[in-house]
């Protein structure tokens, strides 16, 4: 290993801020650098997949809809979260380079919760479009217009901005005097806080507060859209038009299940026993990655509609091709 695995330093003064913190997240895990590979292709494959989603909305008009505003947003935060979490991962762990500057640190902070808590609350907008499509199916047009979404999606961008700017503003006026070892793979916001020295009862309350803001309510709400759903469901005669409305609903259960489950069973872990720390810290990584690589996946394959419009696109190149190549023939 090399001399930056060693343990982090310690000070014996008080300052403002540390010049840099050390990362000791994946420390002691028997070949790990797998591990680093494996993450560079789900990064790859993440890319790919939310840009050739991001390319189908935008090219095709058909798409221009309420609901695929919405997709739209959750294709680009899953693009923007992994791109601010992967690749400084990779830097930092693969080439061995653990020392983060202070300010690199919590621009890191902010951008990766940023867009999980933008990530989480655009799976409740998801679970409201749901609810009327299901619920109020004659005044759906009429609700779920595309200003409607819009401002929606402006009004959740500004507050949770607004929340994560004043959460890491907070850090600022925290003094460090012991260590300055981070005790995860990113500059994540409790293991950089409770280094400080003087009070940081504030920061603790923002940090449930933040708990609160991106787990507990958007869990509610969309088990609360569900519950409804279920009750609007049962009073439709037909089990085959049961069966059809809840059909529209399964990309999205599964996007809920694959973001939120691992949040949960680790915390639930957490308290109720004893996790390692590496196996805590492999989770988390996963937790923040994986779902940026399924949800366009999820998608592109389970919505039909995304899939024809994949085949026409590709239809419509495939004859353009022709065509020029027709034309660039010698007469």
């Amino acid at each position: 290993m090399g001399s930056e695995e060693k343990a982090a330093p310690k000070f014996n003064v008080t300052f403002f801020r540390p010049a840099n913190f050390y990362l000791s997240g994946f420390s002691n895990i028997p070949h790990v650098k797998y591990y680093y590979v494996f993450l560079c292709f789900v990064y790859i494959l993440t890319v790919l997949g939310n840009v050739l989603l991001l390319s189908v909305i935008y090219l095709v008009k058909t798409l221009h809809t309420p609901k695929y505003m919405i997709v739209f947003n959750l294709a680009l935060t899953d693009l923007c979260e992994s791109t601010s979490l992967i690749p400084k991962l990779l830097d930092t762990f693969l080439f061995n380079r653990r020392y983060i500057a202070y300010e690199a640190c919590l621009s890191s902070m902010f951008f990766v919760l940023l867009f999980a808590s933008v990530q989480s609350w655009t799976l409740v907008i998801m679970a409201y479009d749901r609810f009327i499509a299901i619920c109020f199916p004659l005044r759906y047009h009429s609700i779920v217009t595309k200003p409607a979404i819009a401002a929606m999606l402006l009004c959740m961008w500004l507050f949770l901005l607004s929340v994560l700017v004043f959460v890491v503003g907070l850090i600022d006026r925290l003094f460090f005097c012991g260590s300055v070892e981070v005790k995860s793979f990113f500059c994540d916001h409790a293991p950089v806080y409770r280094l400080a020295c003087n009070d940081t009862s504030l920061n603790n309350i923002m940090a449930w507060i933040l708990f609160i803001i991106i787990l507990c309510f958007p869990l509610i709400l969309i088990g609360l859209t569900y519950v409804s759903i279920s009750i609007a469901l049962s009073r439709i005669a037909s089990a085959e038009e049961r069966l059809k409305a809840l059909k529209t609903c399964t990309s999205h259960l599964i996007l809920v299940a694959i973001f939120f489950l691992p949040i949960v069973g680790t915390n639930i872990a957490a308290v109720t026993s004893y996790i390692h720390p590496n196996a805590r810290i492999i989770n988390s990584s996963l937790t923040h990655t994986i779902p940026a690589l399924l949800n366009p996946i999820i998608y592109s394959l389970k919505t039909e509609e995304v899939l024809n419009s994949i085949r026409k696109l590709c239809k419509r190149n495939r004859l353009s091709n022709i065509t020029t190549s027709k034309k660039m023939k010698p007469v």
